[in-house]
């Protein structure tokens, strides 16, 4: 197993590291053009370029099953969560005596109290809430799950992780995801503009026409050409992840995150792999839906918090800290569901 994480670790740290370097030195604008890059041409050519080597026999139906029970159990957990250490603030609010001057805000602090854990503006309560759900539900498995996935399990069942995102985070992070965002924030957004996000997603198409073509004889030179470029993706992917990165300043609501990590990345892939386990799945097609599932937030989370108006401290801390706890949780899962 040492083996097998010092050839994952070696090309993540060294290419995230990078990025973190690039990301202090270029202009502030190059995360973004990199980010419309790979958005539009990288990841979808990389989707196509490994669908075509893709295993695709066996259950794999499952993948976006697991992933949507998983974003389901995530939100569950976080919600109640939330609601535990609402009560218990105000259990400790009624404990405490109020003079007559406290006694005018007594309304203000019980209505505080039942929204949110942390002493902040209580028109940001509600946004703290929303940016916890979000973190706790939808996981980086696009960018940073895609190569996680293939230095430890190989392209023969990259199928698993490419259904698992696309029919399942991508889709409950623009459906599900800005739901509770507009329920939680205050942006605003119509039906039609959800519809148009999910309309627009390369990716989406890509996957289509990849699973169209997947069979269709290219020459052998412009498949090996299309085969690297997806590798080149991938390594392009890294990089921006670490320009992202250096980019995160915020170092307030630590608690709130290790809280929100704490069942995104422990408590529900644990639950979902003994599940997955269970229902006889096991070898590569459990380890790839339990790394998945233990991905740490999507970045995905920053841009529609900041669409809605969520907690941005809360929603790049969670991102910052996740990304780093990723590597000492990942040997976790493949001891406890290996290969």
């Amino acid at each position: 197993m040492l083996k097998t994480l010092l050839v994952l670790y070696t090309p993540l740290v060294g290419w995230v590291g990078l990025g973190w370097l690039l990301g202090h030195k270029l202009p502030a604008s190059t995360p973004t053009a990199l980010g419309l890059m790979l958005f539009w041409i990288g990841v979808p050519l990389s989707t196509i370029g490994f669908l075509r080597h893709a295993n695709l026999a066996g259950s794999i139906w499952v993948a976006p099953l697991a992933a949507w029970i998983a974003i389901f159990l995530g939100a569950g957990l976080a919600w109640l969560w939330l609601q535990q250490q609402s009560r218990l603030v105000l259990s400790e609010q009624k404990k405490a005596p109020l003079d007559s001057a406290e006694l005018t805000e007594g309304v203000e602090q019980q209505k505080l109290c039942t929204e949110v854990i942390v002493p902040i503006p209580l028109d940001r309560a509600r946004a703290t809430q929303g940016s916890f759900l979000l973190a706790a539900m939808v996981g980086n498995t696009g960018y940073l799950g895609f190569p996680v996935s293939l230095a430890l399990i190989g392209p023969d069942y990259f199928a698993w992780t490419l259904f698992y995102d696309i029919l399942g985070t991508a889709l409950g992070a623009y459906g599900l995801g800005v739901v509770l965002a507009a329920r939680f924030g205050q942006g605003k957004q119509t039906v039609w503009d959800l519809v148009k996000t999910l309309l627009y997603n390369p990716v989406l198409w890509s996957f289509g026409v990849g699973l169209c073509i997947r069979n269709v004889p290219f020459p052998a030179v412009l498949d090996q050409a299309l085969y690297a470029g997806a590798w080149g993706s991938v390594t392009a992917s890294l990089v921006l992840l670490g320009m992202r990165l250096s980019q995160i300043s915020s170092g307030r609501s630590i608690q709130l995150a290790i809280a929100s990590l704490s069942i995104k990345m422990l408590i529900v892939p644990l639950i979902m792999g003994v599940g997955i386990s269970m229902l006889g799945f096991t070898g590569a097609p459990r380890l790839a839906m339990v790394l998945q599932i233990s991905m740490p937030p999507a970045f995905a989370t920053l841009v529609i918090g900041e669409a809605y108006q969520l907690d941005r401290d809360l929603t790049v801390t969670a991102l910052a800290l996740g990304s780093l706890a990723m590597l000492a949780t990942l040997p976790l899962w493949l001891i406890l569901f290996p290969l």
